[in-house]
């Protein structure tokens, strides 16, 4: 099994990296094309384009001018590390031993609108450039269009390498939507996560994007590789429910409401 996850909008490059091994990432040649059209664009048409602050604005601007390759430690991160939002918090990647992160490396990709598929030890330097973006660019009028089937021929490749069959989609819809199902060499699995809120079981954005985390982090601890082994999932009080699963792909966790 390959898992995909999002990236995140908050970024550390402040904490030191715990390691130090790190690849480049396999999409470069794609991304220095789109820095050529971000470093274009005002700090007024970013705020304009990606709906932020002046401040925000600014502070991308500057990004966009001094983003140059090559990547080393002393200008860039390991993707996994850099990356600071609620998956990443309930991935918890600095705490994994190297076994996992290796397990990783080959099994866990992220999808980034700027860098089109990362893997979790590839380097990278700060951005924001979220996939919805209307970016236009010399291949269409936004990234989606740009990937095209670029990001699904990048995991074709990973599930060759790895002798994998499924995707688990843990990205939101933002995301996943880039990569083009039809050109994609896989069965899809995509978990839903519910918590109970007054009495009702719902999809609640934020403990939503930390259980994939969560998962993301059980699956390369056990190396999962198969639904039925995806089930077994029970981190912070999740359980997969037969009876809420509707459909086999889609398979269903629920937690009992919280506090």
């Amino acid at each position: 099994m390959i898992t995909v996850i999002s990236p995140a909008k908050n970024l550390d490059y402040d904490t030191p990296a715990h390691i130090s091994r790190h690849t480049q990432g396999q999409l470069l040649d794609h991304s220095e094309e789109l820095m050529t059209v971000c470093r274009e664009l005002s700090p007024q048409q970013i705020g304009s384009l990606m709906k932020i602050s002046d401040k925000l604005s600014g502070l991308n601007a500057a990004r966009f001018s001094e983003w140059s390759q090559p990547f080393t430690p002393g200008n860039a991160k390991q993707a996994v590390l850099a990356f600071n939002g609620d998956v990443y918090t309930g991935l918890d990647a600095a705490s994994l031993d190297d076994a996992t992160l290796d397990y990783a490396q080959n099994n866990l990709r992220i999808l980034s609108g700027l860098y089109g598929v990362l893997r979790p030890l590839d380097l990278m330097q700060a951005y924001r450039l979220e996939m919805g973006t209307k970016l236009e660019n010399s291949r269409g009028k936004n990234l989606y269009e740009f990937w095209g089937s670029v990001i699904a021929e990048n995991l074709n490749e990973t599930l060759a390498e790895q002798h994998a069959t499924h995707i688990v989609n843990l990205a939101s819809n933002e995301y996943f939507k880039a990569v083009n199902k039809k050109a994609l060499s896989a069965d899809i699995i995509t978990p839903i996560f519910k918590d109970c809120k007054n009495g009702q079981f719902k999809v609640i954005s934020f403990y939503a994007k930390k259980a994939r985390g969560m998962m993301a982090r059980f699956i390369m601890e056990r190396k999962i590789t198969s639904l039925d082994a995806l089930k077994t999932f029970d981190v912070a009080g999740y359980y997969f429910s037969e009876e809420a699963t509707i459909k086999a792909n889609e398979p269903v966790f629920l937690r009992a409401e919280q506090g």
